[in-house]
């Protein structure tokens, strides 16, 4: 009997099969070598380290979980630890994983013609094509069904009027998925940058984020033809869907931003020798870390059944939510802790929990509120009422 680790108390690896952990491990050592010694500075200088994207691009990391077009064709418990690994060294490059692969790779894939797919696909695949989601706007969130930006035909054209706000990777796309309302309801669309009318400006003075493009985007009658349309994507449960996809990465993701910010707290406390002791050697001490680790175990299992239901086709969206809303709480709450743990240096750019700590202060708001979630869960469970 072996004794259980902090970061996989109950043995998850024995669950995996040799190509997830492999996959796994592969993206653990490119985190550890070449995200930990820059994403601090990243991360203080309010910049997205897009020299990143080649390397993410080389192992098979954009859109990994789609089949064919050049995408590694990986089963979904491995893009949710890709997005764990990702994320333990920083949400913004989980961010950008997730965005191309799951919200604007994942429609095209799926409701996007075989032209459309043959364009785009591969070169997003190898990052030489970069995408964003446009569905957020200005005056809806939450709300997506009440969105103002609309598309009305012209010809076989379709003009596009409106923005949209706090979309990941808007200033670098070289393509907009942008969700527009028309006489036959929403729709998807394919805006190439550099259509005329279609401009972006990047989101600022963020004390989240920060290493990470946010930005927004404006469509003044930009003339979209036909053929730029995903002829198969029909009503809001076509962009929602692209969201379901999305959380469930962010509930791995949150994992890896969790025990990043264990993982360091539990080396200075070991070291940190306080009253002529070390920290670890103190009850409240421990009882925070053992309180740190059930709360990881707990949401590691949680998201391999997740992920394993994906895998048989069988995940319903408020399992989804479920795991969003606690993990991400989970993550957001220890990466606070881990920050005290480390005392006053807690709050400098040379540990990386209060950094993870603002990134998920985003992570549990965008692509569903925890209030959104907990509905959602709610209304599951009471008979499909809304309460919306």
């Amino acid at each position: 009997m072996s004794n259980p680790t902090p970061y996989d108390f109950f043995d998850m690896k024995s669950l995996l099969s040799e190509e997830e952990r492999q996959v796994q491990q592969l993206v653990r050592r490119w985190v550890d070598e070449k995200v930990q010694p820059v994403i601090a500075d990243a991360f203080d200088e309010h910049r997205f380290p897009s020299e990143m994207i080649p390397e993410m691009a080389e192992m098979g990391l954009l859109g990994c979980n789609l089949e064919g077009y050049g995408c590694a064709g990986l089963n979904n418990v491995t893009y949710g630890l890709i997005c764990q690994e990702l994320e333990r060294g920083d949400s913004g490059l989980r961010s950008f994983v997730s965005v191309q692969g799951s919200l604007c790779m994942f429609p095209i894939h799926t409701w996007g013609s075989e032209e459309q797919k043959q364009k785009y696909l591969p070169g997003m695949a190898d990052g030489s094509i970069i995408g964003c989601f446009g569905l957020t706007e200005p005056d809806g969130g939450s709300d997506p069904g009440t969105m103002k930006t609309h598309a009305k035909r012209d010809g076989d054209d379709w003009i596009l009027n409106g923005a949209k706000m706090w979309i990941t990777n808007g200033g670098i796309a070289d393509v907009a998925i942008v969700w527009a309302q028309t006489e036959d309801g929403v729709r998807g669309f394919l805006v190439d940058k550099g259509m005329e009318g279609f401009t972006t400006r990047d989101t600022l003075k963020k004390y989240s984020l920060r290493a990470s493009i946010t930005s927004e985007l404006f469509f003044d009658h930009v003339r979209v033809p036909e053929s730029n349309r995903l002829p198969e994507a029909n009503g809001l449960k076509s962009p929602l869907t692209c969201l379901t996809q999305a959380r469930f990465g962010i509930t791995w993701g949150a994992i890896g931003a969790a025990i990043g910010s264990m993982e360091e707290a539990l080396g200075f406390a070991k070291e940190r020798i306080l009253f002529g002791r070390p920290l670890t050697h103190t009850q409240t001490i421990q009882r925070r870390f053992a309180d740190m680790t059930r709360r990881i175990t707990t949401a590691q299992l949680l998201s391999l059944q997740l992920g394993r239901l994906k895998d048989k086709g069988e995940m319903h969206p408020t399992q989804v939510s479920l795991a969003k809303w606690n993990n991400v709480r989970m993550g957001l709450d220890i990466a606070r802790d881990a920050r005290d743990i480390l005392g006053a240096g807690g709050i400098s750019v040379e540990y990386s929990p209060i950094r993870h700590m603002l990134n998920l202060e985003s992570v549990i708001t965008y692509e569903g509120t925890e209030t959104i979630h907990e509905l959602s869960v709610g209304r599951q469970i009471c008979d499909g009422v809304n309460a919306f």
